[in-house]
């Protein structure tokens, strides 16, 4: 697919008294190609394919094509990210995502990408952020955790089919959850070694997130990979989750990362 200026350069060789073969040795492009162009100069619009039936509304419902994206997709959902109805019917999903990480907002476009193809992605610029978009009649199929209010007021428990998508990918879940509301930084503390003080530091990963339910999902996902966890509870509010010991942090580390 060559882009407008491409065309209207070629077209404007031949209308200089070139030949198609001439032009076509000197760019590279087919005489055919060229030949379209002196008819119809601006590409013909994009078709999109026929939207295959959406995997929860058939008469057996089944699990998204990508479960493994769609676990990444559900952990940011559950951090950052809300399904609104829209007026002319169907649902809006907006993730939003930090300018400061550009590449968890390829990765976030990626996965809405992965689970739903037939639908077009938008990146819409934010003070501060940007909000990953897409509209589709499915959307509240693939989340139907959506409700009034924000999370944290209403009771978030997945279904059936999405623990067990959790089940078989706890990375990708756990990667999205700390994509959207975790991070990873160095902590410090402070030894008396021989009568010195001495400070250390040491790498820590921190989830924070005000709904109980969603540190519950969170948790129970690091317990069923073999990470150490506690509660980290500051000024007398316990919505933070801690991993610190080297072994875990390890684990996290080979399967997460810091944010980029």
């Amino acid at each position: 697919m060559y882009d407008l200026d491409t065309r209207k350069r070629a077209v404007a060789l031949v209308a200089h008294g070139r030949s198609l073969n001439a032009v076509s040795k000197q760019t590279g492009i087919s005489r055919a190609s060229i030949r379209a162009w002196l008819i119809r100069i601006e590409p013909l619009p994009r078709i999109r394919a026929q939207a295959r039936p959406c995997p929860r509304c058939l008469p057996r419902p089944s699990a998204p094509a990508d479960p493994a994206s769609y676990a990444y997709l559900l952990g940011l959902y559950l951090g950052d990210g809300c399904v609104s109805p829209q007026k002319r019917g169907g649902y809006q999903l907006r993730i939003a995502c930090a300018d400061a990480w550009p590449g968890l907002i390829d990765q976030c476009r990626a996965a809405v990408e992965a689970v739903r193809p037939e639908d077009p992605v938008w990146i819409l610029q934010r003070q501060g952020c940007v909000a990953v978009t897409s509209y589709s009649r499915h959307w509240l199929c693939m989340f139907p955790q959506h409700g009034g209010g924000m999370k944290h007021t209403r009771p978030i428990v997945l279904e059936s089919w999405q623990q067990d998508i959790v089940d078989a990918h706890p990375w990708e879940f756990l990667r999205g959850l700390i994509h959207s509301d975790g991070c990873r930084n160095m902590n410090w503390t402070t030894r008396v070694v021989r009568g010195e003080r001495k400070r250390y530091e040491y790498p820590r990963y921190w989830f924070t997130n005000v709904s109980d339910d969603i540190r519950r999902l969170y948790t129970d996902t690091l317990d069923t990979v073999g990470v150490e966890w506690r509660h980290c509870t500051r000024a007398g509010r316990p919505y933070n989750i801690s991993v610190a010991r080297r072994a875990s942090v390890a684990l996290l580390d080979a399967h997460i990362g810091p944010k980029y």
